[in-house]
Parts: structure tokens; sequence; C-alpha cells
């Protein structure tokens, strides 16, 4: 009986130390490759940074708006260019991390959406197209920023068809765009304001 209790303790502490060792090298697998290079967190905070001031633009907004007819245009304008800002950035991290060993398409589909999102802000903070002959044009930049993640998603399924992962990110890129797709049509078809 003692035999059998020694030999259960010898395997279950043979088992503890395996486990324990893999839990070390699990451990050193993580840690090794930040210590070697970091991993660059910019597209990250620019995203951030684009959410805070969307946030704060429509917080903004909403809380002067009331105030008088002519600060409610303004802040009307400074919403929209928020939510452009959010568009925009929000594009950095997907395209960023999907071909940070590209840097020629990273660079190209980069800048491309900070083109297009300086253009939808600049439409939507200056007075002169805030006509309504405009709004049409308006409304196909906010689209247009929406759908403009169709080529660097469709470049990445090209690339990295083999990788799980790609396949998993892809799902949530494209209802990104989708919903930034209705949220323009909302916006184009002023559906809530009839």
């Amino acid at each position: 009986m003692e035999s059998l209790v020694l030999l259960s303790r010898e395997i279950f502490f043979k088992h503890i130390t395996t486990y324990m060792q893999s839990v070390k090298e699990d451990v050193a697998n993580i840690i090794a490759p930040l210590m070697v290079r970091s991993i660059t967190r910019w597209p990250f905070f620019a995203f951030l940074g684009g959410a805070m001031f969307c946030l704060l633009a429509s917080n903004t907004c909403h809380l002067f708006s009331c105030h008088s007819e002519r600060l409610s245009y303004i802040m009307l304008r400074l919403d929209y260019a928020g939510i452009a800002a959010l568009i925009s950035t929000s594009f950095y991290p997907p395209v960023y991390y999907s071909f940070m060993c590209d840097p020629f398409f990273c660079n190209l589909y980069l800048g491309f959406i900070t083109i297009l999102g300086v253009a939808t802000i600049l439409v939507s903070l200056l007075p002169v197209f805030q006509n309504p002959e405009f709004r049409s044009i308006r409304a196909s930049l906010f689209f247009g920023m929406g759908m403009s993640g169709i080529a660097p998603i469709l470049h990445k399924l090209i690339l990295f068809w083999h990788q799980p992962e790609a396949l998993h990110t892809t799902e949530y890129e494209v209802l990104m765009g989708l919903f930034y797709g209705i949220g323009a049509l909302v916006y184009a078809t002023r559906i809530p304001e009839q």
C-alpha cells in the first residue's frame, strides 16, 4: 500500500514537472519575440484616437446643438468629421498588421484611406459643401471610405488564404464595411428625418 502511494506521488510530481516545463516554454515563446523586436502599436493608437475624436465630436454636437441654430449647424459638421475620422482610422490596424511585411502595399492602402479620410473631413467641415446639391457627394465619400477596405481584404485573402486567422479577421472587416455602408445609405436617404 505504501509503495502504491509513493508511486502515485512520483507520477503526480512527474506530471506537475512536465506541465511546469511546458508553461515555462510557452511563456518564453511569448516573451522572447517581444525582447527582440517590439510590436508596433501606432496603428492601434491611431484608431483609438479616431474613435475618441468621433465620440468627443458626437458628444459635443449633441450637447451644444440646442444652443442656437448656428451652433447646431457647426456642431453637426463637426460630428460628421468625427465619423469620417473614425472610419478612416479604423482601417489602420487591419491594413498595417496584414501588410507589415510588405511596405509598398501597406503604405499604398494606408495612404489611400488617409487621403479619402482627409477629403471627407474637409467636405464635412467646409461650408461650401453643406448645400443640398452636395449631399450625394458627401454620402459617396462616406460610402467610398467604408468600401475602400475591399481591395486590402481581397489582397489579404489571396496572400493568406491558408491561415485561419486571416479568414477569421476578414469576417469582422466585412461586417465593419457593411455597417459603414449601411450608415452612409441611411444618411443619404434621410430615413429617420423624413
